[in-house]
């Protein structure tokens, strides 16, 4: 619940009878430190005031999402106002939804470097602690947060990573005159049109009903990736930008494969560069049809 008030301010009735705050729904940012895989880290908790709906339970802070905000966003906001302190980077691991029809509440999972020193911004906390993840089920959850905490729990081990050989994507193989082409300037520029796409798509997030069959955990509504883009090792390579990671390497090495917890997604027309890669599922180009429709529609001149 945010102390100013918004325009997603209010009850909703659901239809087992009981209500729940938020008029576009609820966000709330489930923030982790140190994890370093599966079973590791702690989580920001927060001992909700007694006053408030199902008080004297932990749970994440959170509130209404207002007609203008998206989750992520709302999650953020809340943050901001309930919680007092420096917390430094903040990276987005994805978005778990609880769906009641007329109503939902979406967790943003988040992780940062260090736990910081962080304190109660409002009363609507009576605490905020970091607590390790080993010990969350011993508090007074909240119902809804209880019930989910065993997915939310798998979910923060890991990272879904998507490495892109640029090679393989239409607009650049036709910028190029094909793998072996030179296409100078005009595939140079294609490569600045794919990297940014895919910073787009990074920020937007891949909804999980796109992603292979089994590659990631059940749960999770949408996860943001760590991206990486192969040039393919020829010619000149655009510089990296928030949520891309730019290498100027052929097809076959995998940057991201090192980390434990990452499920890869690999974009390329030579799958067998990539075989045996662990936790990791090649798909052709047309995979980003679906996950990011923009990137694999553009002509070489950038035309959609």
């Amino acid at each position: 619940m945010s102390a100013d008030a918004g325009d997603g301010d209010g009850w909703v009735h659901l239809p087992d009878g009981t209500r729940r705050w938020g008029r576009y729904g609820s966000a709330g940012l489930l923030l982790c430190a140190d994890s370093a895989g599966a079973g590791g880290g702690r989580v920001l908790m927060q001992h909700r005031a007694v006053w408030s709906h199902q008080g004297d339970t932990w749970g994440v802070p959170g509130g209404a999402l207002n007609s203008d905000e998206d989750s992520v966003s709302a999650a953020l906001r809340e943050f901001g106002e309930e919680v007092a302190g420096e917390v430094g980077e903040i990276e987005l691991i994805g978005v778990h939804r609880q769906e009641h029809t007329v109503w939902r509440y979406d967790t943003v999972l988040a992780r940062t470097p260090a736990a910081a020193r962080l304190e109660p911004a409002n009363w609507e906390s009576d605490d905020l602690r970091w607590v390790d993840v080993a010990d969350i089920d011993g508090l007074r959850l909240l119902p809804a947060f209880g019930r989910t905490w065993p997915l939310l729990r798998e979910a923060l081990a890991h990272r879904l990573a998507l490495v892109v050989d640029a090679p393989a994507v239409p607009a650049v193989a036709g910028a190029a005159g094909g793998r072996d082409g030179g296409g100078g300037g005009d595939r140079d520029a294609a490569l600045l049109r794919l990297r940014d796409d895919l910073a787009a798509l990074s920020a937007a997030g891949v909804a999980a009903d796109a992603l292979p069959a089994g590659l990631a955990p059940a749960g999770l509504h949408l996860w943001y990736p760590r991206t990486v883009l192969l040039t393919g090792g020829a010619g000149s390579a655009p510089p990296p930008v928030a949520g891309v990671e730019v290498v100027a390497s052929a097809a076959g090495a995998l940057p991201v494969s090192a980390r434990p917890e990452a499920f890869t997604v690999v974009v390329t027309d030579r799958p067998d560069a990539f075989a045996g890669a662990r936790r990791t599922a090649v798909v052709g180009p047309e995979w980003l049809e679906a996950a990011a429709p923009a990137v694999v529609r553009r002509d070489h001149s950038g035309r959609t």
